[in-house]
């Protein structure tokens, strides 16, 4: 299944996204690097799509020296680039509380990002 996410720029248009939540979007992108985020694989290329549409905009935390290493592992990652990876979602997770982490997942969900997939479509890939 491939997901499509050309709706993920307007939903950012039409959505005030604080610093934080751009900050969570990064906070994502690292995990699905790392191969630790647990999404489906649908979820996944929609929260990417997402990071994508908000890189370019400031958050509290995050900012370029974590987008040049996110660029870099996209190319592909040998060990060292898994190891920054690694390190630096670790970090970004202590960095971010759970609750903020889940009311910005939640927030994603119930404004409709993943509105054209139902959840049994995005889990089963």
């Amino acid at each position: 299944m491939s997901a499509d996410t050309h709706h993920v720029p307007a939903w950012v248009a039409a959505h005030a996204l604080t610093p934080s939540d751009i900050d969570c979007a990064t906070a994502v992108m690292l995990k699905i690097l790392d191969g630790k985020c647990k999404m489906g694989e649908v979820d996944k290329l929609v929260m990417a799509a997402l990071y994508d549409a908000v890189r370019h905009r400031p958050g509290e935390r995050f900012g370029s020296t974590e987008h040049a290493l996110i660029a870099t592992a996209r190319q592909g990652a040998d060990d060292a680039m898994k190891n920054a990876i690694y390190e630096r979602r670790v970090l970004a997770e202590t960095e971010i509380s759970r609750p903020v982490m889940k009311a910005f997942k939640a927030m994603t969900r119930a404004e409709g990002l993943f509105a054209d997939w139902p959840e049994t479509a995005r889990d089963a890939s």
